[in-house]
């Protein structure tokens, strides 16, 4: 019997959260106390009110038949809603936005719907892996390394591609795994050279509501032209607390929707009704562009925690960017990644090697927010005992 994978599948590098979770669970059966730093998932529970809204619309039995792949039209119309108070965007809740089982699931069938064998993906490098696996190598594109280097302020080279002849580019800020931000001036460059270069946009915006000092996220609709090459990428996991609910939406052009949803259509129903309810009640506590008082809290906790964590390791003697937004420290390990990694895993510490985002990460760690301060503290009390 031929049980060998598709070679799309075979072309596919381990995927460093995965290969993360094997190291803590191995070290874990050997007895040993772990800090995961590692992998971005939220420590802090969605606010009550969300889990309040859980409860009253899991219980209505109404909302246990199919929704459609592309939404709600309720939830739609809220989105859209949100958009023209957090960014003064309008967007058309009929044509120009879909409810997503998760942006993951969206940046890769938006790819599924629009790259062909050979078509070459623009990728930022260093990057959350999926833009390059599920975006390009699972749909037989070519992935091509857009570099972000610190001299840079972890913004690309646009123009060093100008001539690849590209269909599709992926950019993410607030970043992840840098914690970069990009200003509006970039975002419009980054459109003009879509434009010219006929390449469709897809900007990974997951992160924009996590930011400090009074920092707000743009979104890259709020730049002329972006209605007519791009499609942004929206989620609940991080703003909300809400990782495994599975909930996100994308917003853009009415024909890059379209062809998400009509992959979707052959894929999934669309978000459970249920949820997209739900996250109609977090949409609706913004006052305005203003976010609830609970975000606010959630953000001043990763902030505390990035201070605390950035102190220790600059009294140990590691370099770090200081982040604007995204709960990740992006930190300069000197040398190789994975060999940094197994150092701090040998004291029960995990981070994730700046190598697992693509070889421009090389030289790097990502240190998570996403734990107690006691924690974190617990973390740089180890690390402080060993050799960097």
């Amino acid at each position: 019997m031929n049980l060998d994978f598709a070679k799309r599948v075979e072309k596919l590098p381990p995927y460093i959260f995965a290969e993360m979770e094997k190291i803590i669970q191995e070290k874990k059966l050997e007895g040993m106390n772990i800090i995961s730093l590692s992998i971005g998932d939220p420590d802090l529970p969605p606010p009550q009110f969300i889990l309040d809204a859980l409860k009253e619309e899991a219980t209505n039995p109404s909302n246990h038949s199919y929704s459609t792949s592309r939404g709600e039209p309720e939830f739609r119309e809220t989105v859209a809603e949100w958009l023209k108070n957090r960014f003064k965007i309008d967007v058309n809740p009929e044509t120009e936005v879909a409810a997503l089982i998760g942006s993951k699931e969206g940046i890769a069938n938006i790819a599924r719907a629009f790259i062909n064998r050979g078509d070459r993906v623009l990728i930022p490098n260093p990057a959350y892996p999926i833009y390059a696996n599920a975006g390009a190598i699972l749909n037989d594109g070519i992935p091509v390394s857009m570099p972000l280097s610190e001299k840079n302020n972890f913004l690309p080279d646009l123009e060093a591609f100008a001539n690849l002849k590209a269909k599709m580019m992926f950019l993410n800020y607030p970043n992840n795994p840098t914690g970069a931000i990009a200003n509006k001036h970039f975002l419009q460059e980054a459109v003009e050279f879509a434009l010219e270069n006929n390449i469709i946009l897809c900007y990974d915006n997951a992160y924009s509501e996590i930011t400090y000092n009074g920092y707000k996220a743009p979104s890259i609709m709020e730049v002329d032209g972006a209605m007519d090459i791009a499609i942004e990428f929206h989620s609940f996991s991080k703003t909300f607390n809400m990782t495994g609910d599975r909930i996100a939406f994308a917003v853009g052009n009415s024909k890059l929707i379209d062809g998400l949803v009509k992959v979707k259509s052959q894929i999934d129903s669309g978000p459970p009704k249920y949820m997209q309810l739900v996250a109609m009640r977090g949409l609706n506590s913004y006052r305005g562009s203003e976010p609830p008082d609970e975000i606010k809290k959630v953000n001043a906790t990763y902030q505390h925690r990035a201070k605390v964590l950035m102190d220790r390791l600059r009294a140990i003697g590691l370099e770090y960017t200081v982040p604007k937004a995204t709960f990740y420290v992006w930190v300069k390990c000197g040398g190789d990644s994975m060999e940094f990694t197994r150092k701090l895993v040998n004291v029960g510490v995990v981070v994730t090697p700046g190598v697992g985002f693509g070889e421009y990460g090389e030289g790097y760690v990502r240190f998570s927010l996403t734990k107690p301060v006691e924690d974190i503290e617990e973390a740089c009390d180890r690390i402080s005992k060993i050799k960097i």
